[in-house]
């Protein structure tokens, strides 16, 4: 098994994070342990421990440590062990993922970055992680339900596919918006979705259709 260890550098941002408001122990161990390093080109690594999102290639970024911690700060505050993620993207977030809840089951639209992501996750020994090339607005219907979904892309509305694959009692976290975006939290109850806006963000697009 992988040694997950910490660095003066992920310890620094890691109390950029408690200053910021995240205050979750474990997702705190975990964004602290896990080599974001890996996660992106090796021109970028000396900026891998900054709070900044950075470029991936193919149009998307690594997003900022603070919104991942937030992210997932939002999703562990309910009992999840079964989660869908909407954007793989460089897989970093998988990774912080897989080393809270029981299984990951996650989607990229963009095949390079899913064959990229699945490599990385493979080297720290992540094997709790099923991967999938698709259409993130379809979700995973033959996985579902599931006790949580994080899309880490901003959707114009909420898919209705994601709301469908949500358990009854399930969250998802999500950015919604086209130019005003804003990260939500639903929860199901039945046929009940409570919504609660945490506050404005900017996330690259969800993409409709278009495998690439």
């Amino acid at each position: 098994m992988t040694a997950f260890t910490s660095s003066g550098p992920a310890r620094r941002l890691i109390s950029i994070l408690r200053q910021a408001g995240i205050t979750n122990q474990q997702v705190l161990d975990v964004i602290e342990t896990t080599p974001r390093q890996l996660f992106m080109p090796e021109s970028l690594a000396h900026k891998a421990y900054e709070n900044t999102a950075l470029p991936i290639g193919n149009g998307q970024t690594i997003s900022q440590p603070l919104m991942v911690a937030t992210m997932t700060q939002l999703l562990m505050q309910h009992d999840c062990k079964k989660v869908l993620e909407i954007g793989t993207g460089s897989g970093y977030q998988t990774a912080i993922l897989a080393r809270l809840v029981d299984h990951v089951y996650s989607v990229e639209r963009i095949a390079q970055l899913q064959y990229q992501a699945k490599r990385r996750l493979r080297s720290l020994d992540l094997h709790n992680v099923s991967m999938r090339h698709g259409d993130g607005w379809e979700g995973w219907r033959s996985k579902a339900p599931f006790d949580g979904i994080i899309v880490t892309a901003a959707a114009t509305e909420v898919p209705q596919a994601l709301v469908e694959q949500l358990a009854d009692g399930g969250v998802m976290i999500i950015p919604v918006g086209d130019k005003q975006q804003t990260l939500t939290v639903l929860r199901r109850f039945g046929d009940t979705i409570e919504q609660q806006r945490i506050g404005d963000v900017r996330f690259v697009p969800l993409v409709k259709g278009d495998l690439l």
